[in-house]
């Protein structure tokens, strides 16, 4: 099952993320490297949203990193939420419909 992790992001967070990137990164690569995260970035123009992509049995590992996240700590993310995705059409589709 895929999850994504929505992050509504401060006003500020272009200026504020240098401070906290090594961090959030470190943290981001750890989850990929466990096979947790797929993907993960902000949307650009403007940069108001970061999404990233997850797979698993629950939302847990989603939430926890959201938990853990230095830019979640430091405020440059004002909300986040975890919603399932039901992916059908792709080589990495949890559910694969044709």
């Amino acid at each position: 099952m895929h999850y994504l992790l929505m992050y509504e992001l401060a006003d500020d967070y272009l200026e504020r993320r240098a401070a906290h990137r090594h961090a959030h990164l470190a943290l981001a690569w750890a989850a990929a490297e466990r096979g947790d995260l797929l993907l993960g970035g902000a949307v650009a123009d403007p940069v108001d949203t970061a999404l990233l992509l997850f797979q698993g049995d629950s939302p847990a590992a989603a939430e926890a990193f959201a938990q853990a996240d230095p830019y979640v700590h430091a405020g440059l993310v004002k909300h986040w939420r975890v919603r399932p995705w039901q992916t059908v059409v792709g080589e990495g589709a949890s559910n694969p419909v044709r």
